[in-house]
């Protein structure tokens, strides 16, 4: 068995989002000038933290945010950097694209929908985004057995740290929360929609601990430009493959780095 971080940020701010309007993958735009101040921030927060892979989504203001995290970064500039199509937004927001989100409101009120279950005309639904994601963690899962562990029985070395399945990692609001002892972390640069249903597999159907104290409303909120979440796996594998025996959800949606930006303004 081996263990793992993964850590998930959002893209910094474009001007589509300070605006309020609809940004899948048929507008690809880049970081505002708010945008790459959000994305220093986090890569000053995370500068201590080691990372072994990054992946990140091929749209511009993903890549734009990866690179500055990266970049600042002490440990981590000479990690390669993987542009996976998996990783993009929703596959644009079908007729809502570029309009403004109350319009999407609108949308869904009139389909009798909640907003964020709601696919509108030639949209990709909200469960196909999950197959994307999953597709990603299975071949995440692979890389990360194949790149650590003995190639032919996935054999890993009996010094490589693993989690107690039952017991959740300590929080103490750093940034090297449940991943200080991790010989092996991931990054994951991608945006706000893809990352909520993101959220939504690993807690609904891999049943992810969480932290105490933390509620379902706060779990399930949006995630804000640079917001950072984090989990940590175990991963053993058999004939079908590697599968997880254990997740821990670390904290969701962390914006800790975002208040220096708030005491400049």
């Amino acid at each position: 068995m081996i263990a793992f971080g993964l850590t998930l940020v959002r893209h910094g701010e474009t001007q589509y989002n300070k605006d309020k309007l609809l940004q899948g993958q048929g507008i690809d735009t880049p970081l505002s000038e708010v945008g790459v101040r959000q994305a220093e921030a986090a890569g000053h927060y995370l500068r201590d933290i080691r990372f072994t892979n990054a992946f990140v989504s091929n749209l511009q203001r993903a890549v734009q945010t990866a690179e500055i995290i990266l970049r600042n970064n002490v440990h981590s500039s000479s990690v390669e950097m993987v542009l996976d199509p998996l990783l993009r937004e929703r596959q644009g927001f079908g007729v809502a694209e570029g309009r403004p989100k109350e319009d999407l409101k609108n949308m869904a009120n009139a389909a009798g929908q909640a907003c964020r279950d709601f696919t509108p005309p030639g949209g990709e639904t909200l469960d196909q985004v999950r197959t994307r994601f999953q597709k990603f963690l299975k071949y995440l899962f692979q890389r990360i057995l194949d790149n650590h562990c003995h190639a032919a029985q996935h054999v890993c070395p009996s010094s490589i740290p693993t989690l107690p399945e039952s017991l959740p990692p300590v929080v103490a609001g750093l940034a090297d929360d449940g991943v200080a002892d991790l010989l092996f972390h991931t990054l994951v640069v991608s945006h706000g929609a893809y990352i909520r249903v993101a959220v939504h597999h690993l807690v609904e159907d891999l049943h992810c601990s969480l932290p105490v104290g933390l509620k379902m409303n706060q779990v399930y909120s949006p995630c804000p430009n640079t917001g950072i979440c984090r989990f940590t796996f175990t991963l053993d594998a058999d004939v079908s493959g590697p599968r997880p025996t254990a997740v821990h959800c670390v904290f969701i949606n962390r914006r800790d780095h975002l208040a220096i930006l708030k005491d400049l303004d």
